[in-house]
């Protein structure tokens, strides 16, 4: 069962620190490489920048609740949301297309 795991590249469980603007503010977060290529992929999808979607996820999370504890945690449920939620459905509507 953990073999799926264990056998995962360690380069995506690495850590990387980025400075990026959010809320008009020069920050550095820290994330696991996995995470950030799945932030550049909602990105890609958006037809934004990586920097520009970090920034939006802020501003809308700030919006709606008033205060993020933990951006970096924000973030990482971000993209697991992502990959369990959003990207599925994307997949079913091009297998739809598709056929």
């Amino acid at each position: 069962m953990c073999e799926i795991y264990v056998k995962a590249d360690p380069r995506l469980y690495q850590k990387r620190r980025r400075s990026l603007r959010v809320g008009g503010v020069v920050t550095t977060l820290s994330l696991e490489n996995q995470f950030w290529d799945t932030l550049e992929e909602m990105a890609a999808g958006e037809a934004i920048s990586m920097p520009q979607l970090v920034g939006k996820l802020y501003q809308e999370v700030m919006d709606y609740h008033g205060e993020v504890s933990n951006f970096a945690s924000f973030l990482r449920v971000c993209c697991m949301r992502y990959t369990t939620q959003v990207l599925p459905l994307q997949q079913a509507q091009n297998a739809r297309q598709a056929s």
